[in-house]
């Protein structure tokens, strides 16, 4: 018993063994082939800007075409879903608002993945903080203003999507100061700011990456930002918790998860990758000229955040009954 015991454990560590030459084998021939770069929602919007400013940075990183694809849809969800359910094998990555994406599972009653457990954290990339925007013909300067107004007159809210991290930040900042808006729904934050700049729509929270060049150019007026501190590039706007919403801090959290699976020595070599791009001189000086932060993180801290992120924002769902089939 004693020499079958013995055998039994070498013939186990011999496969083990195996096992872990062919995983390694694996990854140091990782990649030879394309890498799809699923962004889940419309061209234009915050993520599909970081992506477009880093892919080409990655495809020379790593020697491999990297395609960009947009699958937009159910808030992101069936980009999502497609990236969840992808091989684990490091060729499908998805690049989207890692905030929006944590707030799915308590919104969405019937989601067809779990976040949590059919993806796991690449790494964390930039920050852009929401802004609060109106049309210029909004008679309000700042958000007291916009407060009083709302209880005398409709004011439609653009919502990116039903369910996103900007509409959820509407809700709790009318929360907070006792506004009221019609939210108005859209199937992406392109749109919802083109109709706020065309007037059909008044208020809107979106993120600064893709907000900011209409609050240049005069078409959208901005009222306040959601950072809990001032942002540099426009020190003299306040944030909105210095005018009164306590506490209030939100925005964009762009990142890029694997499938579940995906094993760790190849998600540590695509988290190398985002680190050199996102780091780079040219893609730091862009996306900080526009109104976003280099923000990176481990994938164990992406994780982490991911998992906070998604407590935060459930008690926020349940107040304001925002439960979706």
């Amino acid at each position: 018993m004693i020499r079958r015991s013995r055998f039994l454990r070498s013939v186990l560590a011999l496969a083990a063994g195996s096992l872990l030459s062919t995983s390694l084998l694996a990854s140091d021939a990782w990649p030879n082939k394309p890498i799809r770069l699923v962004v889940p929602y419309p061209p234009g919007g915050s993520s599909d800007i970081i992506a477009r400013s880093i892919g080409q940075l990655i495809s020379q990183e790593l020697k491999q075409t990297v395609i960009i694809e947009n699958k937009p849809g159910a808030n992101g969800n069936l980009g999502a879903e497609f990236v969840a359910r992808s091989q684990p094998d490091g060729y499908t990555w998805l690049l989207c608002d890692l905030g929006a994406l944590a707030i799915s599972p308590s919104v969405y009653t019937k989601l067809s993945f779990d976040p949590s457990k059919d993806l796991r954290g690449a790494g964390m990339l930039a920050y852009s903080p929401h802004m609060l925007v109106v049309h210029p013909s909004v008679q309000a300067n700042n958000l007291k203003e916009l407060v009083e107004l709302s209880k005398k007159q409709d004011l439609n809210f653009a919502v990116t999507a039903t369910g996103s991290a900007p509409h959820l930040a509407g809700v709790e900042l009318a929360r907070l100061t006792g506004a009221k808006w019609v939210y108005v729904p859209y199937k992406g934050g392109v749109q919802s700011v083109q109709d706020t700049v065309a007037g059909q729509t008044q208020v809107l929270m979106n993120g600064m990456l893709a907000t900011y060049p209409h609050v240049q150019s005069g078409k959208l007026k901005l009222l306040g930002i959601s950072k809990s501190t001032r942002m540099p590039v426009i020190a003299d706007v306040p944030t909105l918790a210095e005018q009164g919403a306590q506490g209030f801090d939100s925005g964009t959290w762009q990142g890029v998860v694997l499938p579940a699976k995906t094993p760790e020595a190849v998600v540590q070599r695509v988290h190398q990758s985002l680190l050199r791009a996102i780091r780079s001189l040219e893609v730091r000086a862009r996306l900080t000229a526009q109104g976003a932060e280099v923000v990176t993180m481990t994938p164990a801290e992406t994780d982490k955040f991911f998992n906070a992120e998604r407590a935060r924002w459930r008690t926020v769902v349940q107040t304001g009954n925002l439960q979706l089939d």
